[in-house]
């Protein structure tokens, strides 16, 4: 019992020198505390007989640890190691490398790597468009980019499957006749010898009529859907209509001439293009990347004359020539990465809102304006008078129905905006001078 009491007296008296500060001299951190020289308890015979607890050995080694350190029994011996160096004490050494980004050569070494990357990628794939000499950035090979309108083109067969006009049918016919005069067009303008491939009618490969017979039967067509409506706006064409103003276009061709830069024609090279009719009543028609033209015949219950149906192929067409659907999926994709960038620090609707307006649907509409530039010429070299393509979207404004806000929240500009920028003297006096050497038997090349 006697025992028990000394033991816990000990205890208590260990607790309250582990409370009390302790003091360690500088000369004595470097050496290490090994565990069995801290402490060691055994039981010894007294004078009396009885066995208490003593220490058998010093708990200290060292004199100075033993006068200066009182030392927490508990500690059972516990091991610390430092890493001396000349300017300062870690406690902790840090293991592996620290983080790349502290050192500042690495993130300079970085932002001249990445530089050079987007430098190289940027001005690798700047591209002139024919006509207008705008440089653009196209992301997109063209390998792929004809491959995505081929797919696409599949998709459409299937989707309308049952609804597209055979091959024989008047309308396709028609069709496929304007859009060889288009393409056959095209080919003049680029003013270089071309592999084209004969216009084919899709899906079905079925020999077309003798071409005096083709047109013998269409000229009876066209003559009945003169009578029925024949465009007015000739005779009513005068000179002080017009905007003389196409300075965004005029600069861009003087500043592409002026630096020698060639239009980028590489994508039109080797084309097998085909043209489908799908009896949908849908005001629409496009071209895909490839040379693959569809045309609805809700477009062809509106517009009858030849000339304004060439005209919705040529701007269709245009899309094609300048690679605009490329173009539109590289802007996408920096768009994309801005946004994200900007949803760090606004809220996402506002992100979208204003990318919209600012920068989405602008872009879209000069793209438009710019397929109806290129339009206009290859009609006019095709042989159709070109002072009917502003008739030609003016009515369809009002098919479709404009707005007032049309210019400013759409893809498309509205009918009499572009009937107006198409009526400017300089793009509409070109398109005529090409229209009249036509007319004259004088074919024109390279107006591209």
């Amino acid at each position: 019992m006697g025992w028990y009491r000394r033991s816990s007296r000990f205890i208590s008296d260990a607790f309250r020198r582990c409370k009390s500060n302790t003091v360690v001299p500088k000369n004595s951190i470097e050496e290490s505390i090994s565990r069995t020289d801290l402490h060691t308890f055994s039981s010894r015979p007294n004078l009396s007989g009885s066995k208490i607890p003593v220490f058998s050995q010093p708990i200290f080694r060292n004199s100075a640890l033993q006068n200066g350190l009182k030392q927490n029994p508990f500690l059972d011996g516990a091991k610390r190691f430092y890493y001396v160096d000349r300017n300062q004490i870690h406690h902790f050494k840090p293991r592996g490398y620290k983080r790349w980004t502290q050192n500042p050569r690495n993130v300079f070494a970085l932002v001249l790597i990445g530089s050079g990357v987007v430098i190289t990628v940027y001005f690798g794939n700047l591209e002139t468009v024919p006509y207008t000499k705008r440089t653009h950035f196209v992301l997109l090979s063209r390998t792929l980019e004809k491959e995505l309108g081929e797919n696409q083109f599949k998709q459409i067969k299937t989707q309308f499957k049952g609804k597209i006009l055979p091959p024989l049918h008047p309308e396709s016919i028609r069709v496929q006749r304007i859009s060889q005069d288009i393409i056959e067009a095209l080919q003049k303008g680029l003013s270089k010898e071309q592999v084209w491939s004969d216009m084919n009618y899709s899906p079905e490969s079925v020999l077309l009529p003798h071409e005096a017979n083709e047109h013998e039967t269409l000229k009876a067509l066209s003559d009945k859907m003169v009578d029925e409506e024949k465009w007015q706006g000739e005779d009513k064409w005068h000179k002080e209509d017009e905007i003389l103003d196409d300075n965004w276009v005029q600069q861009s061709r003087k500043k592409g001439q002026e630096k020698g830069m060639k239009s980028q024609t590489r994508h039109l090279e080797g084309l097998k293009w085909e043209v489908i009719v799908v009896d949908e009543p849908i005001i629409n028609a496009f071209c895909l990347p490839g040379g693959k033209i569809v045309v609805f015949t809700g477009l062809l219950k509106h517009f009858r004359a030849d000339a304004e149906v060439a005209t919705i192929i040529g701007h269709e067409v245009g899309h094609a020539v300048a690679r605009h659907s490329a173009e539109q999926i590289s802007k996408n994709l920096w768009l994309t990465i801005l946004q994200l960038i900007l949803y760090q620090f606004f809220m996402p609707d506002i992100v979208n809102t204003m990318s919209n307006l600012f920068l989405r649907l602008p872009f879209s509409r000069r793209m438009e304006m710019e397929a109806d530039y290129i339009g206009l010429l290859l009609v006019a070299s095709a042989g159709y008078d070109p002072r009917v393509a502003p008739q030609v979207y003016e009515k369809l404004g009002r098919v479709v129905g404009d707005s007032a806000l049309q210019d400013y929240l759409a893809t498309h500009p509205s009918g009499k905006k572009r009937a107006q920028v198409l009526a400017q003297a300089k793009v509409m006096e070109e398109a005529l001078s090409i229209y009249r050497e036509i007319q004259a038997g004088r074919g024109v090349e390279g107006f591209l």
